[in-house]
């Protein structure tokens, strides 16, 4: 098939014009108005929290964490009612560094929140007993499986290897 150079120019003018919408799909979250808003915000309170415990002692700033700035009020959250009223101790130092840091603030609430225990695994590698190998080697001579045999000498190896 032959164009002639006319019919080609036609053809590259009638081409349909290039959208200007976005690409559907995902859109980065910093496009987000909502999104953004919070987490500007959520930045914001996180450099506060570290600007102000960084000015409180080693064994209160493990203790206590800046939860939120309400109207003219910082509210701080502590793990017992003996950190609390640690922390209230140093309300002065804590409304004076707000200041500095251009956060207006003329009081400090503070609520206790336990914070949550630790989650700690269990040990799941007890070492079996030699007395628990003996048993298994015995178990595995009295069973007519090939597969259930080897699983349970397999067992006895372990706990041999354990001591």
């Amino acid at each position: 098939m032959r164009f002639h150079v006319e019919e080609v120019v036609t053809m590259q003018r009638a081409a349909p014009p290039i959208s200007r919408r976005p690409a559907p799909g995902l859109k980065p979250l910093a496009e987000c108005g909502a999104f953004a808003r919070l987490a500007s915000k959520a930045a914001e309170l996180d450099a506060l929290d570290r600007a102000l415990r960084q000015t409180l002692p080693t064994s209160l700033r493990d203790q206590v964490r800046f939860a939120q700035k309400r109207g003219d009020r910082l509210v701080f959250l502590a793990s017992s009612p003996a950190w609390a009223s640690r922390l209230r101790l140093v309300q002065t130092q804590l409304l004076a560094t707000a200041r500095a840091l251009g956060a207006h603030a003329s009081s400090v609430t503070v609520k206790v929140a336990p914070q949550p225990p630790v989650a700690t695994e269990p040990d799941r590698s007890k070492p079996l007993s030699p007395a628990a190998a003996v048993h298994l080697k015995a178990a595995a001579e009295s069973v007519t499986d090939p597969e259930l045999r080897a699983l349970f000498l397999e067992l006895a190896s372990l706990a041999e290897t354990a001591d």
